[in-house]
């Protein structure tokens, strides 16, 4: 690839991958943009919000799964599939954002002191989000760094299971803080409410599922880790028999 394609493709995995999620934690932290309304009823917004979410999980965790990645082989470069995958999810969490449509029915709205509870979680939900990114070696949300490798502008990242900072604690400390930080609201409205729900219902399906791609890739050394690092609930562990022949 010609450097200027190299750099418009990077320019695009990051402004779509880094801009989309700068725009869901405003809309997590202060609330809804409503760019333009498409709803006009309660039931019509909620569910108009319902297929949004559908829409964004069928995107960012089929593109993820191992079948598709070996079915997009066929057409597009392993050494670009992270960086499309950055731009495919960047454009579908945007439209998400940008077409999501409030109800202006609130469950609870704290104010006053109270409202700073909630507010301080979701302060270390986003550095306990930046500890996680940075215990990784290889942390390449985006794709560059593998674009860059593969091009060879770069060393391939290493691919290794990492067990340092919150990863001592709980196998998918990213998870758990982008949990934290939905549910840690000052105000929660009915649309609000789906989408935390509809959200957390995704995170812990898409947690189990990239258990399994671990799984296949670290085989023994993964299904060790699995039995003395709890999921996503710090130290609670699930019981397990002592095997007599280890």
């Amino acid at each position: 690839m010609k450097p200027v394609g190299l750099s418009l493709l990077i320019f695009l995995a990051v402004g779509a991958g880094g801009g989309s999620l700068v725009l869901l934690v405003y809309f997590l932290l202060v609330g809804p943009l409503l760019v333009v309304e498409i709803a006009h009823t309660h039931a019509a917004r909620l569910g108009w919000d319902a297929l949004l979410c559908l829409a964004f999980f069928f995107q960012h965790s089929g593109m993820i799964r191992r079948g598709a990645k070996e079915r997009a082989a066929r057409r597009i470069p392993a050494v670009f599939y992270p960086a499309v995958y950055s731009i495919a999810s960047g454009a579908a969490l945007f439209a998400l954002i940008l077409m999501w449509q409030p109800t202006g029915q609130f469950i609870y709205r704290l104010g006053g002191p109270a409202q700073w509870l909630p507010v301080g979680v979701s302060l270390l939900a986003v550095a306990g989000f930046a500890w996680g990114a940075q215990s990784l070696p290889a942390f390449d949300p985006f794709g560059t760094g593998t674009l860059k490798a593969g091009l060879g502008a770069a060393s391939p990242p290493p691919s290794t299971l990492v067990v340092r900072g919150p990863y001592r604690y709980v196998r998918h400390p990213l998870y758990l803080f982008m949990l934290l930080l939905i549910w840690s609201a000052p105000r929660l409205s009915t649309d609000r409410l789906l989408f935390n729900l509809l959200w957390t219902a995704w995170i812990v399906v898409g947690t189990r599922l990239e258990e399994r791609d671990l799984l296949a890739d670290f085989g023994q050394t993964y299904r060790r880790y699995q039995l003395s690092v709890p999921m996503l609930i710090p130290f609670v562990r699930r019981r397990t028999h002592p095997d007599p022949a280890a």
